[in-house]
């Protein structure tokens, strides 16, 4: 086909995810051709640095050799298998390295095949573990304010972005929300560096009140992506896990977006020196190649669904494609590649390079801050700076800095009014720089 064809098919057929359609009628969405390295390539060969890792999924760039080679060798073999009754070894040593990777404790590991669905597992597991555990009263979930947890129901109920979730209100579980940390605009003054996480207070409160009532408290360590690439400090999750130890309730860690490398360390609660109960994996597991999610949790929690069938104890959930062959044999190479080609050693210099880009950043009238964490960063666009007053969504500065990054050759993809950098993390510095300089540009060009 050529580029009208896909097009004209596309829109007369397709319905594109988290996307306002009409959209496409000034904006045409772009057909890709393939994928070489940190760059997508569309029909007409125009190239776009992937800035934001096609959704946060992409570790190691596109079309690479060894996650090729991983997927061709266990296609030749079986492509899928049904998981209950039976295994496979890609699958059980996946699950091995996972554990030995993971934050102490974590060594169980259950398969699903997206995050949203590893979000719904984890949660049952913790509502089934209390049921069984002889604390029936604890039935409901706790989660901070502009938290994204995915889109399906159980997903959206423990969310706090109003855009996702708000015309679905009457349709989700009840629970409890308490205000998140919000450096940016921090009420109490202090800044990511120097904050014991006053913050937390709230939270504080709530548990000690309601947790007879609570099974777990579900957060995205230290990033909150959908909310804007929200960064807060590590304290915040040291005082979460000693207030989940004092009350008895789970601290379920959705590392779905920040996991595999992207804060600077494997797994973001590395940062704070502390292990969650329940751990949900997913985007970069499989390095951007197939679809995988993975739920991780204690041998404690496990145990008690351990039991005779005739018990009706076990965990009666599953999904179709759960341990599938396939996205488990390149996962295991995603963590081949990490080991053997030194990743994360080598993402000093990145991280070094976001960093010396912040003075330049910050100095624009319009750039309210420069934030970053790992190989994450985000340019928040305000208005007025002096007051960080945002500018009205309705004006959709984002959007316009998106298309500008487009003509200049970077995929980026605002949340609102943030411009962020999520990119490959092998991304050479001199495509990181001009992924940087390209943005620039954009957030000049849609705030002058």
């Amino acid at each position: 086909m050529d580029t009208k064809e896909i097009i004209d098919l596309d829109r007369r057929h397709v319905w594109h995810p988290c996307t306002q359609e009409k959209d496409h009628e000034s904006l045409p969405p772009i057909p890709i051709d393939r994928g070489e390295g940190v760059y997508l390539i569309d029909t007409e060969g125009n190239r776009y640095i992937d800035g934001v890792s096609s959704w946060w999924v992409n570790v190691f760039g596109h079309s690479h050799p060894r996650l090729n080679r991983a997927l061709q060798k266990q296609a030749s073999r079986v492509a899928h298998h049904i998981f209950a009754g039976f295994t496979h070894e890609p699958g059980v040593e996946l699950a091995a390295r996972l554990c030995a990777k993971a934050p102490a404790k974590l060594e169980k590991v259950f398969y699903t095949d997206n995050g949203s669905a590893a979000v719904e597992a984890a949660l049952k597991m913790s509502f089934q573990y209390w049921q069984q555990a002889g604390e029936p009263g604890k039935t409901r979930f706790l989660s901070i304010t502009e938290a994204y947890h995915g889109e399906t129901v159980g997903a959206l109920s423990v969310g706090g972005c109003d855009l996702y979730r708000e015309v679905y209100r009457p349709l989700l579980l009840e629970g409890f929300q308490v205000q998140g940390p919000d450096c940016f605009r921090c009420p109490h003054g202090q800044s990511r560096e120097s904050c014991d996480a006053q913050c937390f207070d709230a939270m504080e409160s709530l548990v000690a009140a309601e947790h007879g009532r609570i099974a777990g408290i579900i957060i995205e360590p230290l990033i909150q992506g959908a909310a804007g690439m929200r960064i807060f400090p590590p304290v915040y999750l040291r005082k979460l896990r000693a207030l989940c130890d004092r009350y008895g309730v789970h601290y379920i860690a959705d590392e779905i977006a920040v996991g595999f490398g992207r804060t600077g360390k494997m797994f973001a609660n590395e940062h704070a020196a502390v292990a969650p109960d329940i751990m949900c994996l997913s985007k970069g597991i499989t390095g951007g190649y197939m679809p995988l999610a993975a739920v991780l949790t204690t041998d404690e929690i496990y145990q008690v669904f351990y039991d005779d069938y005739q018990s009706l104890k076990a965990f009666l959930h599953s999904h179709s494609y759960s341990g599938n062959p396939l996205a488990c044999a390149v996962a295991v190479e995603v963590l081949n590649i990490f080991d053997e080609e030194n990743i994360l050693e080598g993402l000093t210099p990145k991280m070094d390079l976001l960093e010396a880009n912040r003075e330049r950043f910050e100095a624009l009238p319009h750039a309210g801050e420069f934030r970053r964490c790992g190989m994450v960063a985000a340019v928040e666009m305000v208005q007025e700076k002096k007051g960080k007053t945002p500018y009205p969504w309705q004006e959709r500065r984002g959007y316009q800095a998106f298309q500008a990054a487009l003509k200049k050759g970077a995929l980026l993809r605002p949340l609102g009014n943030v411009v962020y950098f999520m990119p490959p993390l092998t991304i050479p510095e001199e495509d990181l720089q001009r992924l940087l300089d390209i943005a620039y540009e954009a957030i000049v060009e849609v705030t002058d």
